[in-house]
C-alpha cells in the first residue's frame, strides 16, 4: 500500500520497480494486489491487458482498519488492555510516554467539548 500510496497509480511493473532488489515475484504482487482488491483497499482501471492500480482508502483509515482488526484479535476488542501492552512492552522513553498521554488527554478535551 505504501508503494501505491506514494505513485497514486501505477500498473504492476511501476509497484515491482519501487521495491528494492531482490523484488518479489511479479506473481506474489498478483496476489497481494488481488487480496487488496478483494477486500476494498485497491482498485484498478483495465487497460487492454494491462491493470492500472490505485488505492481506494487513504492511509488513516487503512491503518486505523489494521488496529482495530489488531486490538479486537490481539486484546479482546480492549483498547486499554493494548495501551497497557504498548506502554509497558515497547522500549519507550518517559519522553514518549509523556507525549502519549498530552494526546490522549487532548482527546479527552477535545471529546467533552461535544
Amino acid at each position: 500500500m505504501r508503494r501505491l500510496w506514494k505513485l497514486e497509480k501505477a500498473y504492476m511493473k511501476e509497484i515491482l520497480e519501487e521495491f528494492p532488489e531482490p523484488r518479489p515475484a511479479s506473481t506474489t504482487l498478483a496476489t497481494l494486489l488481488k487480496r487488496m482488491i478483494d477486500k476494498g483497499f485497491v482498485g484498478y482501471s483495465q487497460h487492454g491487458s494491462n491493470r492500472e492500480y490505485y488505492p481506494l482508502v487513504p492511509k488513516n483509515q487503512y491503518f486505523s482498519n489494521h488496529i482495530h482488526a489488531l486490538v479486537k484479535e490481539f486484546f479482546n476488542d480492549s483498547a486499554s488492555q493494548f495501551a497497557s501492552f504498548f506502554a509497558s512492552e515497547t522500549e519507550l522513553s518517559v519522553r514518549d510516554l509523556e507525549e502519549l498521554k498530552k494526546i490522549v488527554d487532548n482527546r479527552l478535551k477535545d471529546s467533552q467539548k461535544k
